[in-house]
């Protein structure tokens, strides 16, 4: 005899891994897609290996710390300025043939990105011998009849979490010259936003300078 329970209970959620990053076992219950509102530079904490955090709404705390092969997929695809990625969406998935150490351990992978118009497919390191194919579709995105025009606050939250974004990398890198190079369009869009953000660009490098 079965017996019924109307309480709904999410079972997936009590395998989470304890973790300060997001983890392919988080992905064992299925695919995520995740729409960033950060992207902040590690390399000053020593995380060599997963020098770049993609801080993402919902993430409570544990951002996804792209590996060296998806830094390679995102700066393909979407450039190679951080601060442009915050807004923008992944759908991150659990492979299971990723090793580690030589042994099968999983890792995460991306199969869908937003701002792509055609799928895209690059040539990535599958071992030190050889190389495979890639591909990362277009994120589909429900769209309205007319496209929502975003309010001031709206743009203003969006500007400041990519000059954040921008004064992370700058306090971290250690070529000045070279970051404000790559975030030189960035900047100048946030500008038109934030008056004030070149002033706050140039005494963050003005501070990192000193240091």
């Amino acid at each position: 005899m079965t017996t019924s329970n109307s309480n709904s209970i999410d079972v997936g959620a009590t395998i989470a891994p304890k973790s300060d990053q997001l983890n392919a076992d988080d992905l064992i219950v299925g695919p995520r897609t995740i729409t960033l509102n950060a992207v902040k530079a590690r390399a000053s904490t020593g995380q060599g290996d997963q020098p770049i955090a993609l801080c993402f709404d919902g993430d409570n705390g544990k951002p996804y710390l792209p590996c060296k092969s998806m830094r390679r997929v995102l700066v393909h695809c979407w450039g190679r300025d951080g601060a442009a990625y915050v807004g923008r969406s992944l759908t991150l998935y659990r492979d299971e043939t990723v090793a580690f150490g030589g042994a099968t351990v999983g890792g995460i992978r991306i199969s869908h990105m937003s701002d792509l118009d055609r799928a895209v497919t690059m040539s990535l390191t599958a071992s030190k011998a050889s190389r495979k194919p890639f591909t990362v579709k277009p994120l589909a995105t429900s769209t309205a009849p007319t496209k929502k025009t975003a309010s001031a606050e709206e743009k203003t939250a969006k500007a400041q979490a990519a000059l954040t974004t921008i004064l992370d990398d700058i306090a971290a890198t250690e070529d000045v010259p070279a970051a404000l190079a790559r975030h030189a369009d960035m900047v100048a869009r946030i500008a038109a936003v934030i008056p004030d953000a070149r002033a706050v660009v140039d005494a963050a490098v003005a501070a990192r300078l000193a240091r």
